[in-house]
Formats: structure tokens, sequence, C-alpha cells
């Protein structure tokens, strides 16, 4: 591609976004999708046609400002909770794509200059192991639009910052699908019960960190397979001995 080309294509890019944001607010999708209950009710009344609003509506919103809580907890209390997650994760990585490449492809300059210094040092990280940076972001903020657009900014490959961000959302995702109805009542809003269940995630999410984090220093000091549960002093063949005795 020329750069006349990829100068068109950006243009094309940028005025495609501005007609989708006009189309939304000629439509009313603004306001519709301003909380769950509001969305959810919208959505039942269009049938089956609302899985489809429903992606859509989260692939064009979400990158660019609605936040993405507002689908993820709307979509079980209006489907059985394994539609639900479909939708969810579909709709997540619909939106997680399209922030991803707005930032790289067409407002890259503009996006890097806005990128929180909190964020910037997990550069080095994305450097190092790419993979399991974007896991583990994904894992612990979810889908922030600002997160979209520093991985849109980093060197991170686009099939890299797609695998890794569709494993790091599977648990979360899964998790609010699942225990939705116990979580928010039917207006969305969050009941007593949600905090414990809250907790229990972010403490499951911390300890997949520290594990992941914990294999990733014995891989790189080379003691990967006596990570764990073996002894140093565990004989090679299987056996054990003391400290004490020699071979």
């Amino acid at each position: 591609m020329t750069p006349r080309t990829a100068r068109y294509a950006r243009l094309g890019a940028v005025a495609l976004v501005f007609v989708m944001f006009g189309l939304a607010w000629h439509l009313g999708i603004f306001t519709q999708a301003a909380d769950p209950k509001t969305l959810a009710r919208t959505l039942v009344a269009m049938g089956p046609w609302g899985y489809l609003a429903f992606v859509v509506a989260y692939t064009v919103l979400q990158p660019f400002g609605v936040p993405g809580t507002v689908f993820i907890v709307a979509a079980p209390l209006i489907w059985p909770w394994q539609t639900a997650f479909v939708l969810s994760m579909v709709g997540t990585m619909s939106a997680s794509v399209v922030g991803f490449s707005f930032a790289r492809f067409v407002a890259k300059d503009w996006v890097s200059a806005r990128i929180p210094a909190r964020l910037r040092k997990y550069d080095d990280a994305l450097e190092r192991n790419a993979f399991q940076t974007v896991f583990l972001l994904r894992l612990l903020l979810w889908m922030p639009q600002v997160l979209h657009s520093f991985l849109g900014v980093s060197k991170v490959g686009f099939w890299t910052h797609f695998w890794g961000s569709l494993l790091g959302y599977v648990p979360p995702l899964l998790f609010v699908s699942y225990l939705g109805g116990e979580m928010f009542d039917a207006s969305g809003k969050m009941q007593p019960a949600a905090w414990p269940i809250l907790a229990g995630l972010l403490i499951a999410s911390l300890l997949v960190v520290v594990l992941v984090r914990v294999h990733e220093r014995c891989r790189q000091a080379g003691q990967a397979p006596r990570c764990g549960a073996a002894s140093p002093w565990m004989h090679p063949r299987g056996g054990s001995t003391s400290p004490r005795e020699t071979p």
C-alpha cells in the first residue's frame, strides 16, 4: 500500500466512525445504552434481532466511550447464561479489535500521546513476553478503552493481541454471565451479594497472575521443571535423598 493510499484509507476509516456515531445518535442508541435496564428492554423488544443488535452496538459504542460493563451486565438479564456468555465474548472481542485497530491504523500518533504513564510501564514486559502480558492485562483490567489504545500503539502483533485478549476475557465474562442473576437486579443495579462474588473473582485473578509470574521467573532461571512440589534434593530417578546423603 502506497503512502497516498494509506492516507485515504485512514481518512475513510475516520469518516466511517463519524457516520456510525451520527447514526447511533440519530437512532437514540446512546440513550438506550445508558444503563443495562434500558438496553435489556430494547433488545427484548427486538426479538431474535436482539442478538445482532447487541453485538453491533457493543462493537461500535464500547471502543469510543460506552462502558463494556453495560453490555455484559445486560446480557444475563435477558438471555440464559450460556447465550449471554457467547454474546458477551463476541461483542467484547469485536470491540477490542476495533479499539486496537483504530489506535494502530487510524490515529496512532494522537492516541500514543494520550496513553497514561501507569500503562507505559508495561512497554518492556510487552517486548519480552507479549502474549502473557496481554493475557494478564485483560484478565485484571478487562476492556477499558484506554487499554485498547495502549495495546494498539504498542509493538504487540495483531494476532498476539487477539488470542491473548480472548483467553484473558474468558474467566471474568464466564463468571459474570453465570452469576449475573445473583449479582445484579432487573434494573442492572448491583446487589449486596455481588461484593463477595467480585472479591472472589479478584482473588482468583490475582492468584492466576502470581502463578504465571512464578512460572515465568522459574522458566527464565532455567528451573521450570523443579518449580512446584519438587524438592531441591529430589533424586534424578524419582527417589529422594536426605540433604546429608551423598549419591
